[in-house]
C-alpha cells in the first residue's frame, strides 16, 4: 500500500512539473549566441529567441539573464500563438552614436501582440547623452531621426512592469494604438537637462493603467496625446521634468478626442509645471474631456503647479492670435496641495473662441514659496465651480468670457 501511494504521489509530481514546462517554455538568448559582454551586438540572437518563442502553442518566456547586452535595432513582432513574457533581468545598451540608430521608429519595438508580459528588473539604457548635445528638435519640431527607447504598438491585454528606461535619445516609452494595457513598478531616470526625453507618452490607446511608476526626466513625466481615452494614472513620483501634461493637442488636422482620464495620489517635485492640459492656438476642432486631477501633491514647482493653457506656444511656432478650437469641459482640480516657485499657482487660460465648461476647483491649498508677493491665480475665459477650501481664492483675477 505504502509503495503504491509513493509511486503514485511521484507520478503526479512528475505530471505536475511537466505540465509547469509545457505551459511555460524558456527561451534563454544565450542559447541563440547572445554574449553578454557589452560590445558584441546581441541583437540578432534576442531577434531568434524571440521568433522561436512566439511560434511556440504555448506560454513561453524569452529570459535576458543579467549581464550587459549590447544591441541595435530588436523588434518583438506580433501576432503570437499564445501569451509570451519577456524577462529582462539584465541591461540592455543601444549604440551610443545617434547615427547608428537614425531614422528608426524606436530601439525596443514590441508591436502587434496580444498577452504580452515584460518584468524582471532589468534595465534598457539608450545612453543618450550623444544625441542630447545633438539635438535640436525642440526649436525645430523635427525628431525623427532620434529614437524612442521602448515602443509599444498595437498591444492588448499586455502587462509591463518592474523595468528601467534610462538616459533616453527621444522618449522613454511610448505607447500607440493599445488597449488594455498596464505599466507598474517602472523606473525612468534621465537628467533635468535632456531634451525631449518624455517617460511615458500615449496616444490613440483606450484603458491604460499606469501606476507606482518613478519617473525623473527632462520632458513630461507623463504626457498625453490625441485619442488617449479611459486612462488611469496614479501614485507616481515625478521629478524633475515637465510634470503630467495632457497634450499639447490641436496641433494637427483629424485628431481623436481625449476623453475620461484620471490623475490620482501623485507627487510632483522640482519640476517646471505641475497638471496642465495644453492646446495650440489657432487649432482645428478638437475635444479633451471628463479629466479628473486629484489627491496630488506638489513640490517647489516652478511654473503654475495647476495650469489649462489654451495658448500654447512653444518657440513661437504658431498663429498665437487665433483661438484654439479644442473644446475642454469636465476637469476637475481636487485636493491639490503644496509649494510653487511661481505666485501665479493656478492659471487657467482658456480660449477665447470655445471658453472651458464645467471646470471645478476643490480644496486647494498651494503656497508661493518666493520672496516677494504672495500666491494668486488667474483664470481667463471660464467660470470654474469652487468647492471646500481654496487657497489662494480662485480666479482672484478674472477676464470676463469673450
Amino acid at each position: 500500500m505504502g509503495s503504491k501511494f509513493i509511486l503514485g504521489t511521484t507520478f503526479f509530481l512528475f505530471l505536475i512539473s511537466f505540465s509547469i514546462k509545457a505551459r511555460a517554455a524558456d527561451f534563454d538568448i544565450k542559447k541563440y549566441g547572445a554574449k553578454a559582454d557589452g560590445k558584441t551586438d546581441d541583437s540578432q540572437a534576442i531577434n531568434r529567441a524571440w521568433k522561436e518563442a512566439c511560434a511556440s502553442t504555448t506560454p513561453s518566456t524569452v529570459l535576458i539573464a543579467k549581464g550587459n547586452y549590447m544591441a541595435g535595432p530588436v523588434k518583438f513582432q506580433g501576432p503570437c500563438k499564445a501569451p509570451v513574457s519577456i524577462r529582462v533581468e539584465g541591461t540592455l545598451q543601444a549604440p551610443a552614436e545617434p547615427e547608428k540608430l537614425k531614422s528608426q521608429d524606436g530601439w525596443v519595438v514590441f508591436r502587434n501582440i496580444d498577452g504580452l508580459t515584460v518584468s524582471g528588473g532589468g534595465t534598457f539604457d539608450g545612453q543618450g547623452s550623444i544625441a542630447w548635445s545633438k539635438n535640436d528638435c525642440a526649436k525645430t519640431g523635427k525628431c525623427n531621426s532620434l529614437p524612442i527607447n521602448i515602443r509599444f504598438s498595437g498591444l492588448t491585454n499586455s502587462h509591463i512592469q518592474n523595468i528601467t528606461s534610462s538616459n533616453s535619445k527621444l522618449f522613454h516609452i511610448n505607447v500607440l494604438n493599445c488597449k488594455n494595457v498596464t505599466l507598474q513598478h517602472v523606473i525612468i531616470t534621465a537628467p533635468g537637462e535632456s531634451l525631449n526625453t518624455d517617460g511615458i507618452h500615449i496616444g490613440r490607446s483606450s484603458n491604460i493603467n499606469i501606476t507606482g511608476a518613478e519617473i525623473k526626466t527632462g520632458d513630461d513625466c507623463i504626457s498625453l496625446g490625441d485619442g488617449s481615452q479611459q486612462i488611469n494614472i496614479e501614485k507616481v513620483k515625478c521629478g524633475p521634468g515637465h510634470g503630467i501634461s495632457i497634450g499639447s493637442l490641436g496641433r494637427y488636422h483629424d485628431e481623436q478626442p481625449v476623453t475620461g482620464v484620471t490623475v490620482r495620489n501623485c507627487t510632483i517635485s522640482n519640476t517646471s509645471n505641475g497638471v496642465r492640459v495644453k492646446t495650440w492656438p489657432a487649432s482645428p476642432n478638437g475635444v479633451a474631456s471628463d479629466l479628473h486631477f486629484e489627491d496630488i501633491i506638489m513640490e517647489n514647482v516652478k511654473t503654475s503647479p495647476v495650469l489649462i493653457d489654451q495658448e500654447y506656444c512653444p518657440n513661437g511656432q504658431c498663429q498665437a492670435k487665433i483661438p484654439s478650437k479644442v473644446k475642454i469641459s469636465n476637469v476637475s482640480f481636487k485636493n491639490i496641495r503644496g509649494t510653487s516657485a511661481d505666485p501665479v499657482v493656478v492659471k487657467l487660460a482658456c480660449s477665447k473662441g470655445i471658453p472651458c465648461q464645467n471646470v471645478q476647483i476643490s480644496d486647494i491649498h498651494l503656497t508661493y514659496n518666493g520672496k516677494n508677493g504672495a500666491a494668486t491665480s488667474v483664470c481667463t475665459n471660464v467660470k470654474p465651480t469652487m468647492t471646500g477650501q481654496i487657497f489662494p481664492p480662485a480666479c482672484a483675477k478674472t477676464a470676463a468670457l469673450r
